[in-house]
């Protein structure tokens, strides 16, 4: 079997317009916040912030994903008040100035949040929570966008306390399932649905090691797969065992090129959505993996 099959084929739809999933698309991070552990405090203001975006677009961004809570492990819970003032501003800015075409994902459980920035013109709902915050589900059936949802267990304060698995491929998939049954229960649509497998969250080096191993296995569930595991510590555990001086020790923002090549095999294993810092850098191992694709399919044997 070639490693440049298609991508699954998927869509999603929002406020009258429609991504063909079916192609990579990148999700470029937009982090509004003083204590995200990669760019805490960067881009904490509007000028700054719309002029990373900028930036993030023309490098080949898609998605635009905002912030304004930090789930870094051990994070402080921010207040509704500060998080409206952090995301809804730079939502209203970027779409007055960038228009339509660009899609906006919001990182928040807060349905509050996202009702906000929903009416400044967001597109998708990114819950690293996966709607379990009280009045969330209703909140999502309400606007009726797209909702990525995520496997985690408990809080970013306790979820590396419960990073304990007998078969994490299996048991992921089976608490994602379970999570996705009962949203669509509550109303959810299930062709706003898409997951996320929750690199970084309630998982150690081997459990990151399994799931980028057999990502390809989610495929069974049948939604679209959103792929984040941009600048976190299981790259930096990759290259510290390693054994190369040079990278052993390394801060987040020196994780890209690793980073990168994990997104390539998340594409290969049916990912569709590839979040990311660094944009520019992923965007050119999108073009090597789609040319690619394309020759397998129109190479005469």
């Amino acid at each position: 079997m070639s490693l440049f099959q298609p991508l699954p084929i998927f869509s999603i739809s929002s406020r009258g317009k429609c991504l063909d999933l079916s192609q990579p698309h990148i999700m470029g991070i937009l982090n509004v916040t003083p204590d995200s552990f990669s760019d805490g405090g960067q881009f904490n203001s509007i000028v700054k912030a719309f002029a990373h975006c900028k930036d993030m677009i023309a490098a080949g961004a898609t998605i635009i994903d905002i912030g304004g809570e930090s789930t870094r492990p051990n994070a402080e819970t921010v207040v509704t008040d500060d998080e409206l003032q952090r995301v809804v501003p730079i939502v209203k800015a970027i779409r007055q100035q960038c228009g339509e075409e660009i899609w906006l994902s919001i990182d928040t459980s807060n349905p509050d949040v996202m009702q906000a920035a929903y009416n400044e013109g967001a597109d998708i709902w990114n819950d690293v929570r996966a709607l379990s915050r009280e009045g969330a589900p209703l909140m999502a059936v309400k606007l009726d966008i797209p909702v990525m949802l995520m496997h985690m267990r408990g809080e970013p304060t306790t979820m590396n306390n419960l990073a304990h698995y007998t078969n994490v491929i299996q048991e992921v998939k089976a608490e994602l399932t379970s999570r996705v049954d009962e949203v669509i229960n509550l109303g959810v649509k299930r062709e706003n649905i898409i997951i996320d497998p929750g690199f970084g969250f309630a998982k150690n080096y081997t459990h990151h090691c399994a799931l980028l191993t057999e990502l390809n296995s989610l495929q069974s569930l049948g939604y679209p797969i959103m792929f984040g595991i941009s600048r976190k510590r299981f790259l930096a555990e990759v290259l510290t065992k390693s054994g190369i001086p040079a990278v052993t020790q390394t801060q987040a923002l020196e994780r890209d090129a690793v980073g990168t090549a994990a997104g390539v095999f998340a594409l290969q294993q049916g990912a569709s959505i590839l979040r990311t810092h660094n944009v520019a850098m992923m965007q050119q191992a999108v073009a090597l993996w789609q040319q690619l694709v394309e020759y397998n399919e129109t190479k005469i044997i």
